[in-house]
């Protein structure tokens, strides 16, 4: 019974004339062109630069900024409330004035990341270790640094060694997390969209009225999914080691387990949403609600660790989350079945009882 349902499901898909293309458009444009864009790294910054004193240092470190290719140099102006017209009309991100054989750095931080990491990145050309930026004073969007001029030219003690991503690779950090983004979308939308489809549709209600069990129902929602999970796995797995030159520094077959388990969850959650959906603009606004909260509540841009305590409790409970540790230990760090077991076993746990709940929530009326 269940072979001629799940040979009814692949038909729908298939003569479907969007979701084929969906399905393998979706994660090639994800993998080819995300990892480009999500990036912490900020680029571009633009610096003026207000120098008072006029010596061959302060003519050498402008020199620096200049050839950096995280800077955009502004040119130099004569006073620092000329530069500082040009930041609040928003022509600058950064001043730095050099005064007295001391360093001033004032950063615009509207935009609290560019702020933060401009004046970081700053403060390593002036010296290898900037200290805390105070808040300065008169005005609402800045905060200054100053450094004195001898550390320009001072070498920084000690060191630091790199573990496992030795080349700061970005994007080795986001395939895993594009990998969950698409996981989540594929085999979470589409099978709440399905049932929702077929109960607008009125043809839900052929299959109410004859013998199938709920459990054969929902196992032919689930299965196809899963099949169409691991042909999304394949593919993001493929263009990573094509595109980027990357693959998992650990076992392949675990990739495909995590994955799986993820799949299991968000199909058999889609399915609940759908069971409790009347229409399908009620299912999207509800799948797309909690698709949001699980994914920024996961780990998956920011360390869960920087939330409230409040906050970093539901990740007990988030498999994204779970998800998202043990793909990065298993692709980044090389991690193997010891090393994610409590993260098998979280996500195994979370998706068998909303496999459970999407049966009992599925009514049948025969």
């Amino acid at each position: 019974m269940i072979k001629y349902l799940i040979q009814k499901e692949f038909l729908q898909i298939r003569r479907d004339a969007f979701l084929p293309r969906l399905i393998i458009l979706f994660p090639i444009v994800i993998m080819c062109v995300m990892p480009w864009v999500m990036q912490m790294e900020v680029k571009n910054i633009r610096v003026e630069v207000v120098d008072i004193d006029h010596t061959v240092e302060s003519q050498r470190l402008i020199g620096q900024i200049a050839a950096s290719r995280y800077f955009i140099f502004g040119g130099q102006k004569a006073t620092y409330a000329e530069a500082m017209k040009d930041i609040e009309n928003g022509r600058a991100d950064i001043i730095l004035e050099i005064r007295d054989g001391q360093y001033l750095i004032a950063a615009n931080a509207v935009n609290g990341t560019k702020g933060s990491m401009g004046s970081a990145y700053l403060s390593q050309i002036i010296r290898p270790t900037p200290q805390p930026l105070p808040v300065m004073e008169g005005s609402d969007y800045s905060r200054g640094q100053q450094v004195s001029a001898p550390s320009l030219t001072g070498r920084a003690e000690g060191g630091s060694l790199l573990l496992y991503n030795k080349g700061q690779n970005y994007k080795l950090y986001m395939i895993p997390a594009l990998l969950a983004i698409v996981m989540m979308l594929m085999t979470g939308f589409l099978p709440t969209l399905n049932i929702v489809g077929e109960k607008e549709a009125g043809t839900i209600e052929q299959i109410n009225v004859t013998p199938v069990s709920k459990w054969a129902f929902i196992l032919s929602k689930l299965i196809p999914y899963w099949l169409i999970a691991l042909f999304v796995v394949t593919v993001c797995l493929l263009l990573a080691r094509l595109v980027y030159g990357l693959s998992p520094a650990g076992p392949l077959w675990l990739v495909y387990l995590l994955a799986m388990l993820l799949a299991l969850f968000f199909s058999s959650f889609g399915l609940i949403i759908s069971n409790y959906s009347d229409t399908m603009q009620q299912a999207i606004f509800v799948m797309w609600f909690f698709i949001v909260c699980i994914m920024l509540l996961s780990g998956l841009f920011t360390p869960t660790r920087s939330m409230p305590d409040w906050a970093y409790m539901t990740t007990y409970v988030n498999p994204m989350h779970y998800f998202i540790d043990a793909i990065r230990t298993v692709f980044i760090r090389g991690g193997g079945l010891r090393d994610v077991a409590q993260q098998l076993l979280g996500l195994l746990v979370i998706g068998l009882f909303m496999a459970v709940w999407a049966v009992k929530s599925y009514k049948k009326n025969s």
